[in-house]
């Protein structure tokens, strides 16, 4: 099966697994998947992952939960493959007032909007994460 979304996929996967109460998830692995989801990991919103050796490869996602409710409240994808957005450093978005972050793809590689800023670098905006 073709998906023309994968990292739009790995993020409904997350969405639907907590929304189940679900420890782990499944997702097919991609270095762009994997590099989400390290910045994920570093941020504190998953407790980790685990890369299948398998041929095929594949992601297990652990979730993480505070008291019982998911730790992430929304994550939506922002850049699509039908219409791409990106971002100058002096415009890159604040989710909820710093509260939030949005996942970047920036000539440096993947990493969040603060890390971003700092960096002095933007590019594509690919997720926001509360």
């Amino acid at each position: 099966m073709s998906l023309t979304d994968p990292l739009g996929d790995m993020l409904t996967r997350i969405r639907n697994g907590q929304a189940a109460n679900r420890p782990a998830v499944q997702s097919p692995a991609s270095k762009l998947r994997v590099n989400v989801l390290e910045v994920l990991r570093r941020e504190g919103y998953i407790r980790g992952y685990t890369r299948d050796d398998s041929p095929m490869g594949g992601l297990s996602i652990e979730l993480k939960y505070h008291n019982g409710e998911p730790v992430i409240r929304e994550i939506k994808r922002i850049s699509k493959p039908g219409r791409r957005v990106y971002s100058a450093v002096k415009d890159l978005p604040q989710v909820y007032n710093g509260l939030g972050i949005a996942i970047l793809s920036t000539p440096r590689g993947v990493m969040s909007d603060t890390e971003a800023r700092e960096a002095h670098v933007g590019g594509e905006v690919l997720c926001m994460v509360f």
